[in-house]
This record gives structure tokens, C-alpha cells and sequence, in this order.
């Protein structure tokens, strides 16, 4: 069992608690698409995952492929997600890891 998902938030999530179970949602639906294609480092790769005002932030440790970036996109477009094809996705920095917590 994988133990180590990445962090989970999203603005305004206080009032809007609905928005932490959208992306709930949505890294199920992505991380289901990289299980089908046999892809086993997706998962490991994900710091965190972020819904700021209605676009997906997908944060990686390392690289992600341009199928792995497309779990996400196609995630976040079904009706589980937002809709929509807003999402972006940054890297990690090696120095930021050991400061972000």
C-alpha cells in the first residue's frame, strides 16, 4: 500500500469544503489513468496538488511525462473535475524539498 499522496488544498477550502473532495476526486481519476497504463512512478512523483480559483496546480518532485501531465489535464476536465483544461504544473526545485514541509 502506498502510503506517501501528496498534500492536498485549495483556496478558499474553509468555506468551500467541497473543493478538497473535487480533488480528491480528481487524483483518484489521475493516478487510476497512470494504473491502467502501468505507470508505477506517477504517484512517487507528486508533491501536491492545488485548486486556486478554479485552476489545477499540480506540483511534482521530479519531471513529469507528458502522459502523466495528461492524467491530470483529462481529470480535471471530466465532470468529477472542473470542467475545464486549466492546469498547471511546476517542478520542484532541489533546495525547495527539504524546506517544504
Amino acid at each position: 500500500m502506498y502510503l506517501d499522496h501528496p498534500r492536498i488544498s485549495a483556496t478558499r477550502s474553509e468555506t468551500e469544503p467541497d473543493r478538497i473532495e473535487r480533488l480528491n476526486r480528481v487524483y483518484g481519476y489521475a493516478i487510476a489513468l497512470a494504473d491502467v497504463d502501468g505507470n508505477t512512478e506517477c504517484i512517487t512523483k507528486l508533491s501536491k496538488i492545488h485548486d486556486h480559483k478554479g485552476i489545477l496546480m499540480v506540483i511534482w518532485f521530479a519531471e513529469p511525462t507528458e502522459k502523466e501531465k495528461a492524467y491530470f489535464s483529462k481529470a480535471w476536465m471530466s465532470k468529477i473535475g472542473d470542467l475545464s483544461s486549466r492546469v498547471e504544473h511546476e517542478v520542484l526545485q532541489k533546495e525547495n524539498l527539504s524546506t517544504d514541509s
